[in-house]
């Protein structure tokens, strides 16, 4: 079973029988479905069915020359809401099967954040008319998330607002520099750097870490779409798995000045959520790559 399918409301579904008949419902009763062709001539498919408001599980496979449908794999999905980045996105296939990771290199984060791309139809279709790479694309991350926890904000008043989103600014500048070879950008960034782990340094003895970082974003564990993040929950629902009945948060996560959805089991999150106290967890980051209308 998918590590992740407790968190769309599946946490009791650890028996195959059980799990083959959902996702045989899923491609009979599914809401969405799309097909291409890849560059190979073979015809992908893939069925999509919403368990609750946003939240499901796709299942991806071939068709045969008798149009038979063979299932490969499958997923569990959240369905992002905004924009994340307007950053262009690179795409990579997997090398174990037809599915795809992309990249995302937005100055904000100051890492390539790599993602298990949920739109692959799409992709494929562009890449198999050789239309790659498509410009003014924009980005919808999401993630899934089976351990998490709330604690407490950082009090900030508007005047420390004003002061971060200014060095914000600021440093972004820098780094767009950096990127087009500026010495000086660069090593004016490397001395920030240097005096923030000097000051963290010096205060982390007689203070506690979470009063020094407020949001961070951290590749975790040997699977590089997974990430360990700090981040404000700006927004929140409650949905319930309409087969399970599973409850559901969905949590909207503003992290290093990015902002994405985060589904998470009630039971796998420890502390009451509330808007403007922090998540702290474990997820699965997903994307989906907006095309624009006249590109596909």
């Amino acid at each position: 079973m998918h590590k992740y399918m407790r968190a769309v409301g599946f946490s009791a579904y650890d028996d195959h029988k059980k799990l083959q008949d959902l996702l045989t419902q899923t491609i009979i009763m599914s809401d969405r479905h799309a097909v291409t062709k890849n560059k190979e001539n073979h015809m992908l498919g893939e069925f999509s069915k919403d368990f609750a408001d946003g939240l499901g599980i796709t299942v991806c496979g071939e068709f045969d020359s008798d149009e038979k449908f063979t299932y490969e794999y499958y997923y569990p999905y959240l369905t992002g809401t905004g924009i994340t980045s307007y950053e262009d996105v690179s795409v990579d296939r997997h090398s174990d099967k037809e599915s795809y990771a992309g990249v995302c290199d937005d100055l904000k984060v100051g890492i390539a954040l790599i993602f298990y791309l949920t739109n692959r139809i799409p992709y494929v279709k562009a890449q198999t008319t050789d239309r790659l790479p498509i410009r003014g694309t924009t980005l919808t991350l999401s993630a899934l998330s089976v351990s998490g926890s709330v604690i407490l904000p950082i009090q900030k008043d508007e005047e420390d607002v004003e002061r971060v989103r200014k060095a914000s600014v600021t440093r972004n500048r820098l780094m767009a520099a950096a990127r087009q070879g500026d010495e000086e950008a660069i090593e004016t960034l490397t001395m920030e750097d240097m005096d923030m782990y000097t000051n963290i340094s010096k205060r982390i003895p007689e203070e506690d870490l979470f009063t020094l970082i407020d949001t961070s974003l951290m590749p975790y564990g040997v699977e590089c779409d997974q990430y360990s993040i700090l981040g404000e929950i700006i927004a929140m629902r409650m949905v319930t798995n309409k087969l399970t009945g599973e409850k559901i948060y969905i949590l909207t996560i503003y992290c290093n000045e990015l902002t994405f959805d985060v589904a998470i089991n009630i039971i796998d999150l420890f502390g009451e959520p509330q808007v403007g106290r922090r998540f702290k967890g474990i997820i699965w980051l997903q994307g989906n790559i907006n095309f624009p209308d006249d590109a596909l």
